[in-house]
């Protein structure tokens, strides 16, 4: 992700946050569930929650839609306090729009009928336009007149997407809507959601597990463990500035090398470590290398013999064992046609590394 693409830091100086999480903690049950969950997003920005099953993403989802109260810490939208310990704003005040796996599309309802339903304030005619406009815009033209069993499952989830749209909230609340579509339908949507909420200018925040789908939807994204975001940044710092080995795990692939120092530089079994880390550790340290750091190279000292090919259509993973009995992945283009058992020379190409601390099995 470009930084381009980001909202100006320098627009929005002075201008209180789209949406702003700050310390919030809830239990449920009396059992915490999020603690200390923190994050803001420009007017504009697209943000996301990622994290395995139990890890809170969806708690505090509906935390910031009204639909769960907060222990300690707040919740604002547009510099509007919304929740805080004693304070819940229902979801219906919040200016919020939601959509969740669960569509609840109005079964009486043509597509026309669903999308304008939280428009009855407005002129008849005023209302007309905007459903037509968010139609249209969601490839939904033309269907105006049909009820949700008539319609596809793709289909149906534009038609909620539009629903939570129409009444241009404030921010849009996403809570894995994609995660019924087959693969093909979910990237189409995901991209055509995207370039919509670019196009209006909407603030969205989007629950995932699917790391694929969190980079390639969101400006930032929230990683989260056991209840805690423990980094909120942009996908590139994510995927290259992991702030530890389980984010790392998580987000993209890769293996951790062990590391040593030698003669003042940095070493592991692909030799010398480039001259510019990221992270430091002192004594047992271990390097993240990722598929995309490592390049075929006939001349290079270090051998490895190809154990496993996985074709991805342009280019293949390749599984590499080392001299010393290390695994390590590489991409590289398919043309290529890399072969179980075949020998080659490989070599480190890239600008950074990343070191963590630890000795070799990570504990």
């Amino acid at each position: 992700m470009s930084a381009d693409s980001l909202p100006d830091p320098d627009a929005t100086r002075g201008v209180p946050a789209a949406l702003a999480v700050d310390a919030v903690d809830v239990s449920l049950a009396g059992t915490p569930v999020l603690a200390g969950a923190t994050l803001a997003l420009a007017e504009g920005e697209l943000g996301c929650l990622l994290g395995p099953s139990g890890c809170g993403k969806t708690t505090l989802l509906r935390a910031i839609a009204g639909l769960q109260p907060v222990a300690s810490g707040c919740i604002q939208v547009g510099g509007r306090t919304l929740s805080r310990p004693g304070l819940t704003v229902p979801p219906e005040r919040r200016g919020i729009g939601l959509v969740f796996q669960d569509l609840a599309l109005f079964p009486h309802l043509d597509v026309a009928g669903n999308v304008g339903f939280g428009l009855h304030r407005l002129a008849r005619g005023e209302r007309d336009g905007r459903v037509r406009a968010l139609l249209a815009r969601l490839s939904l033209a033309g269907l105006a007149d049909r009820y949700p069993h008539e319609l596809s499952g793709g289909q149906q989830q534009r038609v909620a997407i539009a629903r939570a749209l129409a009444p241009e909230p404030a921010l849009l609340l996403l809570d894995e809507p994609f995660s019924s579509l087959d693969a093909g339908l979910r990237k189409e949507l995901r991209s055509q959601l995207r370039g919509t909420l670019r196009q209006l200018g909407c603030t969205a925040l989007l629950v995932t597990h699917d790391q694929e789908e969190a980079m390639a939807f969101a400006d930032r994204v929230a990683v989260m463990r056991e209840g805690r975001i423990v980094q909120f940044d942009t996908p590139w710092q994510l995927y290259h500035r992991p702030v530890d080995a389980a984010v790392a795990g998580f987000v993209g692939e890769g293996v951790l090398l062990p590391a040593w120092q030698a003669d003042g530089a940095w070493h592991c079994a692909l030799g010398p470590l480039p001259g510019t880390l990221a992270g430091s550790a002192a004594g047992p340290a271990r390097v993240l290398v990722r598929p995309d750091d490592l390049v075929a190279d006939p001349a290079a000292a270090v051998r490895a013999r190809i154990e496993r090919v996985e074709f991805r259509g342009a280019e293949e993973l390749v599984e590499l064992r080392l001299a010393g009995g290390e695994r390590v992945l590489a991409l590289w283009p398919s043309h290529e046609r890399a072969r179980p058992g075949q020998e080659t020379g490989v070599r480190l190409d890239v600008p950074h590394v990343v070191l963590f601390p630890g000795p070799p099995d990570g504990t």
